[in-house]
């Protein structure tokens, strides 16, 4: 199972590259400590299956990003495992939240923007819970 969560990892670190995040961002001395994580298994992959992970961005405020993944099968198209993450940034410095600067701020709004038009994943927001007994 934790290779799931490898294979997520990764994406997200390929998203932030994208928003200017990344690993050169961290040498500089703030990054993201995970506040949050909900993950569902649905479907079992097996050692060699190729896949495919999504990452969509759903929000964000000054100090914290919203996602959500996915994980397919990417010969046959079918949804492995979702991970949604509330992540936080923090000053490494400090160990304590930071907002994010202005360009960091611009790149977030842009692909929050172009992320809006893609349906919200319906497993997105969901909570643990017992089911009701009647």
């Amino acid at each position: 199972m934790a290779y799931y969560n490898v294979l997520f990892d990764r994406a997200v670190d390929e998203a932030y590259e994208l928003l200017g995040i990344g690993a050169d961002y961290t040498k500089a001395g703030r990054s993201f400590f995970t506040a949050e994580v909900h993950l569902r298994y649905l479907r079992e992959l097996h050692a060699g299956d190729a896949v495919r992970v999504t990452f969509q961005l759903l929000d964000f405020d000054t100090k914290r990003v919203h996602y959500f993944e996915q994980l397919f099968h990417a010969e046959h198209g079918w949804v492995s495992a979702t991970s949604e993450n509330m992540s936080l940034h923090v000053d490494m410095n400090t160990k304590k939240t930071a907002p994010f600067s202005d360009e960091v701020t611009r790149r977030l709004t842009q692909m929050r923007a172009s992320h809006a038009r893609l349906p919200r994943p319906e497993a997105a927001g969901r909570r643990i819970a017992m089911p009701v007994k009647s």
